[in-house]
């Protein structure tokens, strides 16, 4: 395949950026995306240019760091696949392929299709997690789960983390990705104890980060590579402001 490529390039947050126009030739249909950038890659340095930068890690669609725009969309024209789960088959010979990083305010752009995403990390740290102490394991039976309860809890857990839900809203919301965090926990018995406080300190701190409202259009489900349902979101508002009735009769 012969494909043109327009992709995003800024040597840093601080430098101006702009679309760079590549035509590559040689490209497998059998290539995943990134394998595609790895070979226009292998291009540009050949030819003695700087290379793309562009976030990866398991290319197996369980990390989330791959996230980019991909002719509008994020993560491409797939459905419920990570953009290193896209292979090239998706596209024709002769396509033009437009490749941009995520846009949003709370996600600035480092280098080129590399954008900081540790506003997730910071809104997990206050409070996406259970306390527990360790040592040895307890009995997997101990704490019986209900058959919905843990379906459920499974498929918010699900939520990879990579930020398309925020990308693709017109208010840059992460509602969805709190809301899957939230669901996954609260809807375990183990996770009910701190549900409160966690509901609180992560509208808090995601609020802190600067990610806007809800829009309620649906297009954080309609992108998100896991199919993480809007359900969450309204989980979310539930948890919230239950946790603010709590907190005020205290």
């Amino acid at each position: 395949m012969r494909l043109r490529l327009q992709v995003w390039r800024q040597e840093s947050s601080d430098a101006p950026g702009a679309l760079e126009t590549y035509d590559l030739e040689g490209v497998d249909p059998q290539m995943s995306f990134l394998e595609m950038l790895d070979h226009l890659n292998e291009t540009l340095a050949g030819q003695g240019k700087r290379t793309v930068a562009f976030d990866h890690d398991c290319r197996e669609g369980i990390c989330g760091q791959c996230g980019v725009f991909i002719n509008g969309r994020p993560h491409g024209p797939g459905s419920g696949v990570a953009t290193c789960q896209l292979h090239m088959r998706s596209f024709r010979d002769g396509d033009t392929i437009v490749i941009e990083p995520w846009r949003a305010g709370p996600f600035p752009v480092v280098c080129d299709l590399v954008t900081d995403r540790s506003a997730f990390d910071r809104i997990i740290a206050s409070g996406g997690f259970i306390s527990v102490n360790t040592g040895t394991a307890p009995e997997a039976n101990a704490t019986p789960v209900g058959k919905q309860a843990a379906e459920d809890a499974f498929d918010a857990a699900a939520c990879i983390g990579c930020g398309a839900c925020v990308a693709v809203c017109k208010n840059a919301s992460a509602a969805l990705f709190v809301g899957a965090k939230i669901t996954h926990l609260a809807t375990l018995p183990q996770g009910r104890v701190e549900r409160t406080d966690r509901a609180l300190n992560m509208v808090e701190a995601m609020e802190a980060e600067g990610f806007g409202g809800c829009s309620q259009t649906g297009a954080c489900e309609a992108v998100c590579p896991k199919e993480i349902s809007v359900r969450s979101i309204a989980r979310l508002n539930f948890e919230y402001l239950r946790a603010r009735l709590i907190r005020a009769l205290r």
